[in-house]
């Protein structure tokens, strides 16, 4: 047996007084009832089957502030034809607006309209206009006064020459267009069958008062019943973004696991960028397709001397790391350029030049930039998670380990290490993980032991464990994502749907 609460038997009742079809609108009106109730008895009885909701799409044309004026005193081209017609059918432009009176911004436009629609001609040169007859009114007026009479005409309800006028009008901006839904109520058998049954309205009470329990009427009242295993509202608190979460939880593990984490500047010098690092000046990576470098002001102050002619002789020969060095004349002036910084080893080495006593874990979680087309898979900015550990007779296989337990932590279970190529570590890899949705293995970030040619000018005597990679690979792999950008985006409706991660 169908149960209905007190404003559900209204609408049902007054649905079926209308003739078992009507809009909410009516219902509204009839049952007393506010949009809200009707619409969650509606709910109710489409649930039940008792009635079925129809919604319709209505386009509500009104008239625009400018259209209002022209239903009252013309379309500009009819007054300009009627002053023309007037002067006796052939006078100057100039005469002829001044004669309507039309302010000179609308001027060109009735111009324009009576040549459109062929009311008469314009020699240019004479800068005359000629009648070429007296215009019955057209479909666009006949418009403008069916709108002046109706205020608001929905245009389904008309023919489809009339909806292309209504169109003509809108883009003159004369009218004004709004997406409407009709929603209307229709009785079901089900539900007619239950009427001729016999539906009482039944007073229900909400909440149980002091005064029901101590009268006793409690027993005589209908209370009415909530579903509290029902959905509410959609609530959406403040949280910080989905990106930011992730963030926090990288910073979260390294601490947990005995780090320290640094910051440092975004903008750097290309010493601390690039040549500290042991990257030649001729670098690929140095030029402008891949970094950013800054017009005002263009260069920096460099470190210490002592430093500052360690890392040149290492460039330039090779110092006294038993290297040859790049072989080339280092450039103090290129060396003080400043850039943003295109990762975040510009701040790991230039903490070790400070702290160069083990043990040392620090690392860092921070923006970087990179001068690179934006696709789904790249941006120009991003975040790099980066760190070293510095201690005595530490090996690769310390590094292995210290971020297979990292990535354990996001979940990421398969980590292999494959090797490659970096210009300030030997012996150096890459950390790379299985990702069974995608079937195939991702790489995370470059990896190795920092080479002499690093340390030797920093004064540090001890092996330094380092690496870095970008988290929004991260952040993808844990939000499900294909597209970067969506990322950065802000789209609301993207943020709101994703839960908090812990």
């Amino acid at each position: 047996m169908v149960e209905l609460r007190q404003n559900e038997q209204k609408v049902l009742l007054t649905l079926n007084k209308l003739g078992g079809k009507a809009s909410i609108d009516r219902i509204m009106k009839l049952s007393g009832l506010a949009h809200a109730s009707v619409m969650r008895a509606t709910l109710k009885l489409s649930k039940e089957k008792l009635a079925q909701l129809l919604e319709q799409k209505q386009t509500v044309v009104t008239l625009s502030s400018e259209g209002k004026t022209y239903a009252r005193d013309g379309l500009p081209e009819r007054r300009l034809i009627k002053s023309l017609i007037k002067l006796g059918g052939k006078a100057e432009i100039n005469r002829i607006v001044k004669e309507t009176g039309l302010d000179s911004q609308f001027a060109p436009i009735a111009l324009g309209w009576v040549r459109r629609k062929n009311w008469a001609t314009i020699k240019e040169k004479k800068q005359q206009m000629i009648a070429l007859r007296d215009p019955e009114k057209g479909e666009d007026e006949r418009f403008l006064g069916i709108l002046k009479a109706k205020k608001a005409v929905i245009i389904e309800e008309h023919s489809e020459e009339k909806q292309i006028v209504a169109d003509v009008l809108r883009r003159r901006k004369l009218v004004e267009v709004e997406e409407r839904i009709l929603r209307t109520l229709k009785l079901t058998a089900k539900g007619k069958a239950l009427v001729n049954k016999g539906v009482t309205i039944v007073d229900e009470v909400s909440q149980l008062t002091p005064e029901l329990i101590i009268t006793g009427k409690w027993r005589e009242t209908k209370l009415r019943k909530f579903n509290v295993t029902a959905p509410g509202p959609a609530f959406y608190p403040g949280k910080a973004h989905p990106l930011q979460q992730i963030i926090e939880r990288a910073r979260e593990i390294f601490l947990e696991m005995g780090f320290t984490e640094i910051r440092g500047p975004l903008v750097e010098t290309a010493f601390w960028n690039f040549d500290a690092l042991f990257q030649p000046q001729d670098h690929p990576a140095r030029e402008m397709q891949d970094t950013f470098y800054v017009s005002d002001p263009k260069t920096g102050k460099l470190p210490s001397e002592e430093i500052v002619d360690a890392v040149a002789k290492t460039h330039e020969n090779g110092w006294i790391t038993g290297s040859r060095g790049w072989g080339y004349k280092w450039n103090r002036k290129e060396a003080r350029r400043l850039v943003l910084r295109t990762h975040t080893t510009a701040e790991t080495i230039k903490y070790l030049s400070k702290h160069r006593n083990p043990p040392i874990k620090v690392f860092s979680v921070d923006r970087v930039y990179r001068n690179e087309q934006l696709t789904y898979k790249n941006t120009a900015e991003f975040h790099q998670i980066e760190g070293i550990v510095v201690d005595k007779g530490v090996t690769l296989r310390d590094l292995m380990g210290t971020l297979k337990t990292f990535y354990s932590r996001f979940g990421l279970k398969k980590v292999q290490f494959w090797p490659c190529y970096f210009p300030y570590t030997e012996p150096s890899a890459q950390a790379m993980v299985f990702v069974p949705q995608l079937k195939s293995w991702i790489e995370l970030c470059g990896m190795g032991m920092f080479r002499p040619e690093v340390l030797a000018p920093m004064r540090i005597e001890h092996p330094v464990l380092a690496w870095g990679g970008g988290l929004e690979r991260i952040a993808m792999l844990e939000l499900g994502l294909e597209d970067i950008r969506v990322l950065f985006s802000n789209n609301l409706g993207w943020i709101r749907g994703v839960p908090l991660r812990r």
